[in-house]
């Protein structure tokens, strides 16, 4: 007997934590863009796992690496050297200006990583300095940790008191860390485009200058790349964008191609953790490690960044577009393929009910914004049938 879409909802009533608030459809398979139901309906999907999947669901070459991988070996402690680890550790150092990485399993884990980095470097180089300048409306993951680090209160007033160590001061204004930094300042991290606080692009000399200023200062520079990286701002590092390097980046999502994989890369000269620092069960896992490999793979080889930052361009015109249509639409900002929409009203959440009904899964950034983050390898095609149902939903959902 075939369990229904409905009855699925059911067990998720009577058995998980709530602590989200789902969207009306059971998800059943999908294959590049497009996600179907139980039903068998199609979503054009907007979302890629939060910006995960980078090259698509069911990728053939990562679905491929997965498979071969799952009848070698899955999982060996780090004592012990495994394949896919070393594979995909190589493809990340030879494509960035790092020189070492650690494996871990999310974004949360890997910020958290990185920042414990920082601290080391602090307390061998700087006296024991401790202190993380972040950004208000950034978004490093919900540890306890890192929703300190996190500038949205939102995310931290139900836990506090936060962890301390973390100053959080407005983004893309360099007096602001300047103001900030003192003698227990070790580290800044920022992220190249604020995504989760509402696709927030910073001036095009700023990060320029947060550079100039860590290197007057002996502060390590960190790159909070969870959502940019892999391609999705138009290089394969988020950081190539704004013409600097960081000393140290963080890694998840798009990394993995839809399996739970996140990293924390340094420069040499930060590279001071030792046997014994750090360590993770699960990080570098076979399995995950060979996924992101893949996927990693095709990216580079395949040139997906460059081809994303170009479907996206043509994507941000087309929203332009609608901005020109409708002037409730007071903003269109981002890059590559990580954009976003700003209404005068908050019915963004409303739209996205229209869209969903439609075919469309977008995100509700904010109650006046909503993101788009739709795979790398998304068609024009695609890219045009999606605006026309966000067409429509603002449509209804306006009254145009």
């Amino acid at each position: 007997m075939t369990t229904t879409g409905e009855q699925w909802k059911q067990i998720e009533a009577d058995y998980y934590m709530q602590v989200v608030n789902r969207m009306p459809m059971v998800l059943d398979h999908a294959e590049g863009t497009c996600v179907y139901d139980t039903d068998g309906k199609r979503y054009l999907d907007f979302t890629a796992g939060w910006a995960v999947l980078n090259v698509g669901h069911s990728h053939p070459a990562v679905t491929a690496a997965i498979v071969e991988q799952a009848g070698k070996i899955l999982q060996m402690s780090n004592l012990f050297y495994t394949i896919p680890q070393l594979k995909l550790a190589q493809i990340l150092i030879d494509n960035s200006v790092m020189d070492r990485v650690f494996f871990c399993n999310s974004g949360a884990e890997a910020n958290e990583g990185v920042t414990k980095l920082a601290r080391k470097y602090g307390k061998v180089k700087k006296n024991g300095a401790y202190e993380i300048i972040t950004a208000n409306n950034s978004f490093h993951g919900r540890t306890m940790g890192m929703m300190a680090a996190t500038g949205q209160a939102h995310y931290q007033d139900n836990w506090r008191p936060l962890a301390p160590g973390y100053v959080n001061v407005d983004y893309d204004d360099i007096d602001a860390i300047k103001s900030a930094t003192n003698d227990k300042t070790c580290a800044v991290m920022l992220e190249p485009v604020q995504g989760e606080g509402g696709v927030n692009v910073p001036s095009p000399d700023y990060f320029k200058q947060v550079r100039a200023w860590c290197d007057e200062n002996d502060l390590v520079l960190i790159a909070d790349e969870v959502q940019t990286g892999m391609g999705r701002l138009g290089t394969l590092f988020g950081y190539e964008q704004f013409g600097f390097e960081p000393d140290a980046i963080s890694m998840a999502k798009g990394l993995g191609a839809g399996a739970p994989l996140g990293a924390f890369l340094c420069k040499q000269e930060y590279a001071v953790l030792e046997p014994g620092d750090h360590g993770s069960t699960f990080g570098g896992n076979a399995l995950t490690t060979a996924a992101g490999w893949a996927g990693a793979k095709v990216v580079v080889d395949e040139n997906w960044s460059e081809k994303g930052a170009e479907t996206g361009a043509y994507l941000k015109g087309q929203l332009t577009g609608l901005m020109e249509k409708y002037d409730f639409i007071t903003e269109v900002r981002g890059m590559g393929m990580l954009l976003a929409i700003q209404m005068s009203e908050d019915n963004a959440g409303a739209v996205i009910g229209e869209t969903v009904a439609n075919g469309l899964l977008l995100n509700a950034v904010r109650p006046n914004m909503i993101r788009f983050m739709p795979p790398l390898t998304t068609s024009i095609e695609e890219v045009d049938e999606a605006v026309g149902i966000l067409d429509a939903a603002l449509a209804k959902v306006f009254g145009a």
